[in-house]
């Protein structure tokens, strides 16, 4: 069995990941690393018309976080001096996600 978190994502996220701060809706706020990418694009087939979408995202490792981010809750990324509210959790069957983001009011 592959151990995804310490062969690829680790090192992955050690080279491109950058701290931010993780503000659940309920507890208390967490530090960790992700990877950031502003202007993440997304394709949707939906109804034979292809829509493309562009928003942040942020990579994230799901061993870094004691339970799963939720929509709703909130992300700070410091390097960018914002505050962005999670849209939707993508969870990719390796321990990894991608957090879609909102830019916070």
């Amino acid at each position: 069995m592959i151990d995804w978190d310490s062969l690829v994502l680790g090192p992955v996220h050690a080279v491109f990941g950058e701290p931010v701060t993780y503000l659940p809706a309920v507890g208390a706020p967490l530090a960790v690393h992700g990877i950031f990418d502003e202007a993440y694009r997304e394709v949707d087939l939906t109804g034979g018309m292809a829509v493309t979408t562009e928003s942040p995202v942020l990579g994230i490792r799901t061993s870094e976080f004691p339970v799963l981010p939720r929509q709703g809750d909130q992300i700070v990324v410091p390097s960018r001096s914002k505050t962005y509210s999670i849209r939707e959790v993508q969870i990719d069957g390796h321990g990894a996600a991608k957090l879609l983001l909102n830019e916070a009011a």
